[in-house]
């Protein structure tokens, strides 16, 4: 079949498939520019509109504008515009959204960094984006002193999060908040260099097509890459995912706890309350109780979780002193823990509202290709094959093409998922090769394997290079982590392959069990004879955690040396 053709059919089968009342296409209230100029209007129309709730500190949409005028403006005083990369070195906080916007209104580029990066990670970042500005964390001073040297850093500006803690914060907060300020050697202390600094008048007229971002991939396949993203990249993913996967509601305050440096917290936390116009509480970092106390206490009706999470919240001892009921949307995300029947269940008696799985998405991307939301109802997404992930956003196209030839292939068969977007990269950061490989005609190759159903639904099987041949079968190991996920005495399971002499390879799960469930690995071997075909059934291995990156990731090259 040709191309044409292939997606026409696909685009029928998947409009038969949409959940009814969704949108079909991308949404814009404020019409098709920069997000910075959905700040302004915000900042114009509901100034005293609280953009941010911080354990307590509260900021306006008219102090967010004004403060990131003001960023524009201490850019513009060294020198750093249009172009030039800013790394955000940074936990969640009020300042990196200042951070965030200010960069963004100058014309720079946005260029996050793990607030975990040790010196080497830093310093590769900094000197692959050509970084010639940095925002920080004060406690995260020594980790710059240590690489500044080898890079081209001109100007470091640095905040503590302790400025922002109230006397009387209105929920619990973590340590990052109370950790005394560091003295200011070899920094801009920024909170009070704002104050001194009237906002930037000369900013420049964005355009869609500008960069906007370098957002570094996980490095899980060899070093990190820097995906090029536009003004254009950000304002689509707002306006292709928001509507049909979790609503416009201008009165609705959101909660976000995802790290901000990671393309899934950027749109949770940074773009998609700016895009809607709507309050956000922030957490520094995920804690459990803080989470149930700012669903309390700021009547928070939609957060996004990551299952582990949802599980905490569940099985904590004070969770029945908490009132969930504010809460309308809770999306999740399975990286360890896979949502089951049984977690939507108890989720739904404590909260009223169902858990479902938010998207799939990469970075190259900006993360939000799919949605399952609508796709609820008897269950119907987590009783279809395992690693659904549901129909793509209105503008967005899916194919399954074959790894060697490139040929594209029948519907229900298993290849390389490909990917076209209005959202996708521009190219690698300074890596031509690199883009070529992966971006061709228009579409990205992402090396993943994955399967488009005759219904047009998608499902993600994982890396190809993941992929183990046992005894010639193809095994996925994201796929048996999902089966292994409905184990009701597991917490968290990685599957990876070893060489095996009869079978060429054999899958090898860590698995994390519940305390006090007593399993045992001969007793999950034989739970997996009954659900599994018998060339899946994986050798069990018992650990006590598993290796993690900074997104919530395992670090499954880790896992290879402990074998």
């Amino acid at each position: 079949m040709r191309e044409h053709e292939y997606l026409s059919t696909l685009r029928n089968l998947q409009e038969a498939a949409w959940p009814r009342g969704a949108p079909t296409e991308a949404v814009y209230p404020l019409g098709e520019q920069p997000i910075t100029r959905y700040l302004q209007h915000w900042a114009k129309s509901t100034p005293d509109k609280t953009a941010i709730h911080f354990y307590g500190h509260q900021l306006s949409y008219a102090e967010l504008d004004d403060l990131s005028d003001r960023f524009s403006a201490l850019l513009y005083q060294h020198g750093i515009g249009a172009g030039d990369r800013v790394a955000v070195f940074m936990p969640n906080c009020p300042q990196l959204h200042i951070a965030f916007y200010g960069i963004l209104k100058a014309g720079a580029i946005h260029a996050p960094v793990s607030p975990m990066a040790k010196g080497m990670e830093l310093g590769y970042q900094l000197q692959d984006s050509g970084a010639s500005a940095i925002v920080c964390f004060d406690q995260l001073l020594p980790v710059i002193r240590e690489v500044r040297a080898e890079t081209d850093l001109k100007l470091v500006i640095s905040t503590s999060l302790s400025e922002l803690c109230p006397t009387t914060p209105s929920i619990p907060v973590p340590d990052l908040l109370q950790a005394p300020k560091l003295a200011i050697t070899d920094s801009i202390d920024m909170l009070p260099a704002l104050e001194k600094l009237a906002p930037a008048t000369n900013l420049p007229e964005l355009q869609l097509d500008d960069i906007a971002a370098l957002n570094y991939t996980g490095g899980t396949t060899g070093l990190p890459k820097g995906c090029i993203h536009t003004h254009g990249d950000m304002l689509y993913t707002c306006a292709s995912f928001m509507p049909v996967a979790l609503g416009l509601d201008l009165d609705r305050v959101s909660l976000n706890f995802m790290p901000e440096f990671w393309i899934a917290g950027e749109n949770a936390g940074l773009l998609f309350p700016v895009f809607a116009g709507t309050t956000m509480v922030l957490l520094a970092r995920w804690d459990a109780l803080a989470f149930m106390s700012a669903v309390q206490h700021y009547r928070v009706g939609h957060t996004g979780l990551l299952v582990d999470s949802a599980s905490e919240v569940l099985d904590h001892p004070r969770v029945s002193e908490f009132d969930f009921s504010s809460l309308a949307v809770t999306s999740c995300v399975s990286f360890i823990k896979k949502l089951t029947p049984e977690y939507r269940r108890r989720w739904r008696e404590l909260t009223g509202c169902t858990l479902f799985e938010t998207s799939f998405g990469m970075t190259e991307t900006h993360t939000c290709d799919t949605f399952t939301a609508g796709m609820q109802d008897d269950d119907f997404d987590l009783r279809s094959a395992p690693t659904f992930v549901g129909l793509p956003v209105p503008g967005t196209e899916f194919k399954v093409c074959d790894f060697a030839t490139g040929e594209l292939l029948p519907l229900g068969a298993e290849g390389e998922l490909c990917v076209r977007t209005p959202s996708l990269l521009k190219g690698y950061w300074n890596k031509p090769e690199a883009s070529a490989e992966a971006l061709r005609d228009g579409w990205l190759h992402t090396g993943d394997s994955g399967v488009i159903t005759e219904q047009g639904h998608i499902r993600y099987l994982g890396r190809r290079k993941e992929m183990l041949k046992v005894n010639g079968m193809s095994v996925f190991p994201s796929e048996l982590e999902a089966m292994l996920g409905q184990h009701p005495d597991i917490l968290a399971s990685a599957v990876i392959g070893r060489a095996d002499e009869q079978r060429g390879e054999m899958p090898l799960a860590f698995i994390v069990a519940k305390p006090g469930s007593g399993l045992t690995a001969d007793v999950l071997h034989q739970w997996c004879k009954k659900a599994m075909a018998v060339y899946k059934i994986p050798e069990i291995r018992l650990v006590e955690s598993l290796p993690m990156t900074a997104t919530g990731k395992v670090k499954k090259q880790e896992l290879q040396e402990w074998i």
